[in-house]
């Protein structure tokens, strides 16, 4: 037996907030939204999903921002999507070079860390 594949991620977020995610996730980054289960639903949180791409935000009462941890997500545009968080007045964060691609990272509106990548173009020879 081994693990077939990631199913979804679940980030933590504060009560009440539903309308800040559904604004930043749907609204913002174009993750569609999803009809949570009646028996999960009543938990509060919000689901986003798209194809293979899950993200579940489950209400946590004692709530702390995911520093460290993070899901990372893939883009085809990296300065394209940037220019858009930027005019939405999303703080960007970059880090060391990561061997392949170019990324940084940006919080979600609960504090939770968020990387954004996309694989670096190979250098074409002179």
């Amino acid at each position: 037996m081994r693990i077939k594949a990631l199913d979804h991620v679940q980030l933590a977020m504060p009560s009440g907030r539903e309308a800040d995610a559904r604004a930043f996730y749907s609204g913002l980054l174009g993750i569609p939204e999803t009809v949570k289960p009646p028996q999960l639903a009543r938990r509060g949180g919000c689901w986003f999903e798209r194809g293979d791409l899950k993200i579940h935000l489950g209400v946590e009462a004692d709530f702390r921002p995911a520093r460290k941890a993070h899901p990372a997500f893939l883009v085809d545009d990296l300065d394209s999507f940037r220019s858009m968080l930027d005019a939405a007045g999303i703080a960007i964060r970059t880090d060391e070079p990561l061997d392949g691609y170019d990324r940084f990272y940006i919080d979600d509106p609960f504090g939770n860390r968020l990387e954004v990548l996309t694989p670096r173009q190979p250098s074409s020879p002179d």
